[in-house]
């Protein structure tokens, strides 16, 4: 039986516990918005669960440049920019250039998605929801964001007017990393 003095201190660190626990995860709740991303910072993690199984972590991704885009099979500005994508990650592979592709498709429509990275040289998966982490609701597609090889956000894709993949954006924004280049 604790006598009253432990079970005083157990009531009082239990109660710190949890302050401790609930300001944690008000500070988690707060600094997972996608308003909280900084060009410059570290870079939110993401998981990508591909199709095939596979669950590739873009914290393990570092030393690379990562490009994570935001997609669907029914959104015609995305099947425009997808193989543009698919063709500039493949020709930059050698110099560390990954290529993660989220979905927002529902699952109902998984042959569409299928269909599509059939085509593509980098892995898709689904999303799964319309939230994605501290990068936030995903409302706007095709949108993308870029991460350096310290796992830095480079280009944040919902400060740009026109977020889709053009050679000419990803000539400014992606080729400079991938040659230690500074953007400009």
């Amino acid at each position: 039986m604790a006598r009253p003095s432990d079970h005083g201190r157990r009531a009082l660190l239990r109660d710190i516990l949890s302050l401790g626990m609930g300001a944690a995860a008000s500070g988690l709740t707060q600094s997972a918005r996608a308003d909280d991303l900084r060009v410059g910072a570290p870079a939110p993690p993401l998981v990508l669960h591909t199709l095939a199984g596979d669950s590739i972590a873009t914290r393990d991704l570092l030393g690379q440049i990562v490009i994570v885009t935001f997609w669907a099979s029914w959104c015609g500005p995305c099947l425009a920019e997808l193989p543009l994508l698919s063709a500039y990650a493949q020709r930059h592979r050698a110099q560390g250039l990954a290529v993660l592709g989220f979905s927002l498709d529902a699952p109902d429509t998984l042959p569409a998605v299928r269909s599509m990275a059939a085509t593509l040289s980098f892995p898709v998966g689904l999303l799964g929801s319309a939230y994605a982490g501290a990068y936030g609701r995903i409302w706007r597609i095709p949108v993308s964001f870029t991460i350096d090889r310290r796992g830095r956000l480079a280009d944040d894709g919902w400060q740009d007017r026109d977020p889709g993949w053009t050679e000419a954006r990803l000539e400014r924004v992606v080729t400079p990393l991938l040659s230690g280049a500074p953007m400009g």
